[in-house]
């Protein structure tokens, strides 16, 4: 079964490429995939592209050119929970596109024709992602915080959110977060892909899950150097969890 691993960002994609065992490169929709095998998984790398029809073309192209039979994102993203910190790590268990509004001929944030806002992910491949996620943060997550002078990291997962706006300021932060908690919903991170890649997923039947690190909290304020932080912390989460996934999968 061919697993597409995508990321937004080059630096999380390098390590995994590395790794990969008879790699191969091909060239497709203005987009460079590469398949090979770790740990005995047939496994496509890519990246998504920024925003939701960048990320939906992504996703198509690895399920139609590709074959892949489940999708696996890793990147970054905002925090918006209380108890999301930078250097934390959420794994996703449903998405919403944050600016989906059609009304008033639909509620604001359903999307059309489906008949609702929330995607689901898969419940057995993200529990086995959330097993990667919380084996590395507990082995090597702590050491790697350190090194950035962050806290102990932890893991959550629930409800993240994205949209075509890199949300970046306190003030949209917390608008963005009250209008959806007006909404019944509790999001725990923002960020610009995972949405559209559910909905892809969704279409075509195929399991999809996701897991963020916290760069920041979707506000002005410089918690972190960010190419440090990809590089400290994204990149090896990006490695390590993708290395221990395929070996529970």
């Amino acid at each position: 079964m061919p697993i597409a691993i995508l990321s937004a960002l080059a630096e999380e994609q390098d390590g995994l490429v590395h790794l990969l065992e008879n790699a191969q490169q091909t060239r497709h929709a203005g987009r460079i995939f590469w398949t090979g095998q770790l740990h005995d998984k047939e496994v496509i790398c890519a990246l998504s592209g920024i925003g939701k029809v960048a990320a939906a073309t992504t996703a198509v192209a690895l399920i139609e050119r590709f074959g892949a039979k489940a999708i696996v994102f890793t990147g970054v993203a905002g925090g918006l929970g209380d108890a999301v910190h930078v250097g934390h790590v959420v794994v996703a268990h449903q998405y919403v596109q944050h600016d989906m509004d059609a009304s008033p001929l639909f509620p604001r944030l359903e999307v059309p024709g489906y008949g609702r806002a929330l995607f689901d992910c898969d419940a057995t491949l993200s529990n086995a992602l959330l097993q990667s996620v919380q084996a590395c943060v507990q082995q090597q997550g702590g050491e790697w915080a350190e090194e950035l002078g962050l806290g102990a990291p932890q893991v959550h997962a629930g409800l993240i959110v994205s949209g075509d706006r890199f949300v970046s300021g306190s003030e949209e932060a917390a608008q963005l977060r009250q209008s959806l908690e007006q909404a019944d919903l509790a999001p725990l991170a923002v960020e610009m892909e995972g949405a559209a890649i559910a909905q892809v997923c969704a279409d075509y039947g195929l399991p999809f899950a996701a897991m963020r690190s916290i760069s920041d909290k979707a506000d002005d304020a410089a918690h972190v150097d960010f190419p440090l932080f990809v590089q400290s912390i994204a990149s090896r989460y990006a490695q390590a969890v993708i290395e221990d996934l395929c070996k529970r999968l």
